[in-house]
Order: C-alpha cells, then structure tokens, then sequence
C-alpha cells in the first residue's frame, strides 16, 4: 500500500465497524450472527459500549428507553416535529428538527442529572456518608447551576412522575437479583428525600433514567444521547400522524391568535 493509500485508509478510525465487500461486523460480531439473536436495546448497547449486555441488564436499558419516548405535543421537540411536518419536509427532515430541539433545557436533565449522581458518587468513595455527599453534591449543583436540580419536580406530573416509581422499583428488583449494585438508587432516592425535606417534590423521569444509566455504567453524556434515541420514537410517530392528518404551516398558536404585540419603547 503507497503512503496515499495508508494515509487515506488511516483517515478515519474506528472499532465499531469492520466492513468490506461482503463483510459487515460490528464490534467484531458478523452482522449475521447478530440479525434474530440481539435485541435491540442490546444493538444499542453493543454499539455504544462494546461489548453485549446480559439479558438482565438489556432488560433494565430498554425500560428506561421504553419510558423516555414520548410526552405530547406540549413537548418542544415533538412539536417542532409536527410544525415541520406541516411544512411539506420528508420525514426524515421533521425528525431532525424536533432532536434538534432536544437541549441543555429540554433534553438535557438525563445528563446533567447524571453528573449530579456521579460527583455524589465521588464524595462517597472518598469517605463522606451518603447524606454528607448528598448536602455537599446540592450544594455545588445549586452554586454552579442554579437552583433548579435536574431531575427532579415537574410541572405537569405534582406531586407524582407517574414513569419514575415503577423505573425505580425495576432498579430495586434487578438489585435484588446483582444485576446492579443499587447504589445509584440509594443516591437518587437520597437526593429526592433531602429536596422534598421541605416541599413535596418527586424524582422524574429524567432522574430515574439517569439512576439506571448510571447503575448501568453508562458516562453521563451518554445519557442524553440515549434519551434523543428514545423520544426520536415518539418524534417520528407524531410527525408521520401529522402527515396522515394533513395540513398546512401550522404554526404554535391557531391562525384566529396572534402573539401580544409590545411597542418598543425609546430610551
């Protein structure tokens, strides 16, 4: 092989995908033996991680990616994905435009409560008692990001996310059978208690889907990664009902409501 030709070949790097002229393998598994064998939230993993997920743990992965997919219209990225739909764009154009909404904002609380879960974790090993790491984790989440703690309260489901409690429970059941360890459910449900010390407020989905991303092993990163792949779901079902039901340049408010009108005012 000439310099050109390594140099080209060595452009790209990767141990993902070894592909030629009648060979695909994925992390070094023939496409073939994986086709009817994986499920796919094992693909998933397989893909992102390396290597393939027991049963058991496939099992808790795809829970949390089962709870994520959807959350109406109301959502940003789901009606950014029907707005566009009305528009005339292909599918595929839609359902780039509602994960592109997914943000630090909307999108983004699986990962930044991971990291929460994570820096308590940290405080653990090195000798803090959960409730000490817990205080001191808050207290630097609240001094870095301000009051709001991802993860936690919403403001539709009060006092109760109805996805957390049974995504916890199958945490505490796969704890019970080693799947995982339960610590990051001690540290989520920690973290709930001392919130809730003076207000009710519940785990959300985001926060429990970060306790078993987090129990899985998963960098926190990748948790909103995960989260896009999951809510893509329900970005595509409502993008492709929104074309079966027709209509043209639907816009956030009824064509009979225009948005409030503010003079700019001269300083």
């Amino acid at each position: 092989m000439t310099q050109d030709a390594d140099a080209i070949c060595h452009w790209w790097r990767t141990s993902i995908i070894d592909m030629a002229p009648g060979k695909i393998e994925f992390r070094g598994h023939p496409i073939q033996d994986l086709i009817g064998n994986v499920s796919f939230p094992q693909m998933i993993w397989m893909m992102v991680r390396g290597d393939l997920p027991s049963a058991e743990q496939a099992a808790l992965f795809e829970a949390a990616l089962v709870a994520g997919v959807d959350h109406g219209p109301q959502a940003p990225s789901i009606a950014a994905a029907r707005m566009a739909a009305t528009c005339g764009v292909g599918l595929n154009n839609a359902m780039a435009n509602g994960v592109n909404m997914l943000g630090d904002v909307h999108g983004g609380a699986g990962e930044q409560c991971a990291e929460l879960y994570y820096d308590i974790a940290k405080r653990l090993d090195v000798g803090a008692t959960l409730d000490v790491a817990v205080e001191q984790g808050l207290n630097s989440w609240r001094a870095e990001n301000g009051k709001i703690v991802s993860g936690f309260g919403h403001r539709f489901h009060k006092p109760v996310d109805p996805r957390a409690p049974r995504l916890m429970e199958l945490v505490r059941s796969a704890a019970d059978a080693g799947t995982v360890l339960g610590r990051f459910a001690d540290i989520g449900e920690a973290v709930q208690a001392s919130l809730g010390a003076k207000r009710a407020i519940a785990m959300n989905i985001d926060g429990a889907t970060a306790v078993i991303f987090c129990e899985l092993g998963f960098p926190a990163p990748l948790s909103r990664g995960l989260f896009c792949l999951s809510r893509s779901v329900g970005i595509l079902s409502h993008a492709w009902e929104q074309i079966e039901q027709g209509g043209r340049n639907k816009g956030p408010m009824p064509p009979a409501y225009l948005p409030l009108y503010e003079p700019h005012e001269d300083t």
